[in-house]
Formats: structure tokens, sequence, C-alpha cells
């Protein structure tokens, strides 16, 4: 796998890059029947908002941005209240044309270290329950479904149900 750097995205030019990501990546679920993410779903402001509240990260390789996700460190939409005991993967993206084989699972790597560096012993993550195919991607990087949230609430006030997963740390 060609080398693979991160950093903290900043609030200039990077979340127009974000968005351009999270759009790929929406307009590929899509072509392939998967329903999670539609084109258009999160622009820059969403990005720029979400580098202003805690840590989205960039994944580069070769010169140029091929991944990201946001790293929250708490989630009540899907998870409720909680003690501060997990991080929170967000949004994993990749540039399918440009990334290296594995970078999504190198990008989780990244976040569990991230995650057991603040002290926190579980990394968490949810995805549509609608969503076989991913499920079983977490489940293959570690992960255990914990349970459901039935009626997240997203943007806009929609509501859908998602699968809760959990990865202890250590």
């Amino acid at each position: 796998m060609a080398e693979i750097t991160y950093r903290l995205a900043g609030p200039d030019g990077d979340p127009d890059v974000l968005a351009g990501l999270y759009d790929a990546a929406a307009r590929w679920m899509v072509a392939h029947g998967i329903d999670q993410w539609k084109p258009g779903g999160k622009d820059a402001a969403h990005f720029r908002e979400r580098i202003a509240d805690g840590e989205v990260w960039l994944a580069e390789a070769a010169g140029r941005v091929v991944g990201g996700f946001e790293l929250w460190w708490e989630d009540e939409p899907a998870w409720g209240p909680r003690p501060p005991e997990a991080g929170y993967v967000h949004r994993l993206m990749v540039d399918r044309g440009h990334a290296p084989a594995g970078l999504g699972r190198a990008m989780l790597g990244h976040a569990e270290r991230r995650i057991a560096e603040s002290g926190r012993p579980w990394s968490r993550l949810d995805c549509m329950a609608g969503n076989p195919r991913l499920r079983t991607y977490y489940e293959r990087a570690g992960y255990a479904v914990v349970g459901a949230q039935p009626h997240k609430e997203g943007a806009g006030g929609s509501r859908y149900a998602v699968t809760l997963l959990e990865k202890r740390l250590g």
C-alpha cells in the first residue's frame, strides 16, 4: 500500500474537498444500489461546522487527498447519553479513483488509535439498517453489532433506522 499520511482538516479549502469526497462516495453508492448517502447530502458548510466542533481527518497518498472521516466524542442521536468512553467514527469516505487498496481499513485504524490515545476504550459507529454490505465490512474490521436505533434523527428532521456497532480497543 502507498504511504498514507493523516492530517486534521482546516477551515480553508478542506470543507470543499470533503464535500467532493462525500458526493463521489454518494454517487458510487447510488450507482451500486446502496441506500446510504445521497449526492448533495453534505455540503462544505456541513464539513466546516464539523471541523469547528471537533475532528475531521484527511488521508493523503502520493500528494493528494484520498479519503477522510469525522471523529466525534459523543453521538447522542444514535447512542443516547453515554459516559465519555468512546469515540464515534462518521462519514468514512474513500476516493475510489485514487485511494490505495485497503484505505478504508487504514482510516479505521487511524481513528481507533486516536480514540485509544484519548484514553477511551471503545470505537463506535453506525450504519443504515438497510445496508448489509457496510455492516459486513465493519464486522470484518472487528466491530460487533450491539443494537439498533430505529428512529435516528438526521438533518432536516428525517428519521431512519441504524445498526449500532462497537469495537473494544487495546
